[in-house]
This record gives structure tokens, sequence and C-alpha cells, in this order.
């Protein structure tokens, strides 16, 4: 039975690296994919997922103004596809996430989406808010912060390397503007606790 999934994490935890590879084994099986991205994310180039590992693959963009279930609903209509990955998922207006679960439940594809749970102030994205309350499995991508502790957490930096706790919920970057971090380091980078105990 076809499910919407949402495998969600913080920066850089490897999650371009894990949606690539899932892909890759229905590929690699003779099933065809279509995968979907960010359009105003061109950090890996225009039209493409990427990882910090080194791999890739071509991609469609969405816009909060497409349709997916209508895109999904044509790529069908174009021949066989036995899954729909979308990335930079919490990128999804709260309406596109509908549309993805109409799609898996009246065209009976699974989409599997990967995407950020919270911004740099610790509040949801849209797009997160939206999948966390309809994804019929939630799977957590997990990554470390400095101290060994699970990074739930993330911080956005300035021009001078220190954490900032204002700003837009959208700024397009990578290693160089975020860190993740456990929540206790979260914490403390944003001015919102003691100093943190010894490691």
């Amino acid at each position: 039975m076809a499910k919407l999934y949402f495998h969600y994490s913080t920066m850089n935890a490897g999650k371009s690296t894990v949606l690539l590879q899932a892909s890759h084994n229905y590929v690699e099986r003779g099933m065809e994919t279509y995968l979907l991205t960010a359009g105003f994310d061109t950090r890996a180039g225009d039209a493409r997922i990427a990882s910090r590992i080194g791999i890739g693959a071509p991609a469609n963009t969405f816009a909060p103004e497409d349709d997916l279930f209508a895109r999904i609903e044509t790529r069908l209509q174009a021949g066989p596809c036995a899954c729909v990955f979308v990335d930079e998922a919490q990128f999804l207006t709260e309406a596109q996430v509908w549309q993805l679960a109409r799609a898996v439940d009246d065209l009976g594809v699974p989409v599997m989406c990967y995407g950020l749970r919270v911004d740099f102030l610790g509040k949801l994205f849209p797009g997160s808010a939206a999948l966390l309350a309809l994804a019929d499995e939630m799977r957590e991508v997990r990554t470390i912060c400095h101290c060994g502790r699970k990074a739930t957490m993330v911080v956005r930096l300035g021009p001078d390397g220190q954490a900032v706790t204002e700003g837009d919920q959208v700024q397009i970057g990578g290693n160089e503007s975020y860190v993740s971090l456990c929540r206790r380091h979260w914490r403390v980078a944003t001015g919102d606790g003691p100093p943190p105990a010894p490691d």
C-alpha cells in the first residue's frame, strides 16, 4: 500500500544522500522514480539534487504555486513510476503537502519527503508542520552535535561567525551558514541558557 513518508532532520544529516540512495535502489531494479526539489535552492545547480559526499541526480523543481498532485498525475500518465521523492520538503506549502497526500491516496504512488523539521529559531517550517500532521510514517535522519549528543536544532551564523536570533525563516546556505546542535548547545549559542556543563 502506498504511503506518505517524512524523513526529517537538522542540517547536514545526510537527507539528500539517503534520498538518492533510495531512488538508486529502485532504478537498479528496473523501476523509475520521480525526483522533485525546491526550485529556488540552486546550491547543487539548477534542477539537481546533490549530496555533500559528491553524489547527485537531475530532478524536477517545484515552486509554491505548483499543483503537485497534477504534476505527479501527469508523470504517471507518461509511464510507470514506482516512487516520488521530494527533497527540501520543508519548503512545501501546506496545500502542496495535501496534494502529495492525495497522490498517495488517489493515485497509489508512494511519496517520500526529505526535509528539515525546524528552522534556526526552533520553529517548524510550514511544510514540515503539515508533513508531521499528515505523513503515514516519519523517520528521523540523525546527526550529532559537536558534544556527541544527537543534534535536533540548527543555528544560523552571521558574518562574525556567531549565532543570529532574528531574520527571515528561509536563507539558503550550507556549512558556512548553519551548524547543527543538540538543544542544550543551541540554547547556549542563542543566549537562552547558562553556559554548558563540561561534556
